[in-house]
């Protein structure tokens, strides 16, 4: 049984953890939002890359598939994230009931944005990994998704685009200027940096996958 002394000092040192806890995994509803718009920003630059990449695919093709797996890790997260707020949502969370749900044009295309960006990425994989010999039956698969997607994660992104910079600004500002930073910034950095090394040491992993391809130019000839 703790002593009159030992009781104050361990109630202190639990609060300190709680603080601490909540240095990395608060925020709430917003820390989440927050997330999810800094994921869709790294996206965003990623995906550019990626476009230049399938613009010049017989000179990029390398590059191509390097990005294809490295995105593989901010797309995890991303879908980790909206899909939290979902489930929340749907649960009866108070916080996230409060918060409300997403446009009723968001709402509609999620699951056409989830389903798609899972059909091309899937096929992407299993092209890389089946070898040229597949190109007849995964690489429409892979084309027509790919379309798809792009025509929805276009309207998705025009939809968030406003909301992207200030976002950004409030959570990476100064906080000499913007006040302080909210809550769980610490875990957030953490999930991103995470996310990008995933998909990094994927992606590396992965580049011997890569010669049958590369060496052939399969999409420069057949795309």
């Amino acid at each position: 049984m703790a002593t009159p002394r030992q009781a104050p000092a361990r109630g202190a040192e639990l609060r300190s953890e709680r603080t601490h806890a909540g240095t990395i995994t608060g925020g709430g509803t917003t820390g989440n939002e927050l997330l999810t718009t800094a994921t869709g920003a790294i996206l965003l630059m990623l995906l550019a890359v990626l476009g230049v990449t399938i613009i010049r695919i017989g000179q990029l093709l390398w590059l191509h598939l390097f990005l294809g797996m490295l995105l593989i890790g901010p797309l995890a997260l991303k879908l980790a994230s909206t899909g939290y707020r979902f489930v929340r949502y749907y649960s009866g969370s108070l916080s996230y009931r409060s918060k409300g749900a997403p446009a009723a044009l968001l709402r509609v295309m999620g699951p056409v944005v989830v389903v798609s960006t899972l059909v091309v990425f899937a096929s992407g994989v299993a092209l890389l990994f089946a070898g040229p010999s597949s190109r007849d039956t995964l690489l429409p698969i892979h084309k027509l998704s790919f379309f798809v997607w792009l025509a929805f994660m276009g309207l998705h992104v025009l939809a968030h685009l406003p909301s992207i910079l200030p976002a950004l600004r409030s959570d990476y500002g100064r906080p000499s200027e913007l006040g302080a930073h909210l809550a769980g910034r610490s875990g957030r950095v953490i999930a991103l940096a995470g996310a990008l090394v995933a998909g990094l040491v994927l992606a590396v992993l992965v580049i011997p996958e890569f010669a049958p391809w590369v060496h052939r130019g399969i999409f420069h000839h057949h795309g």
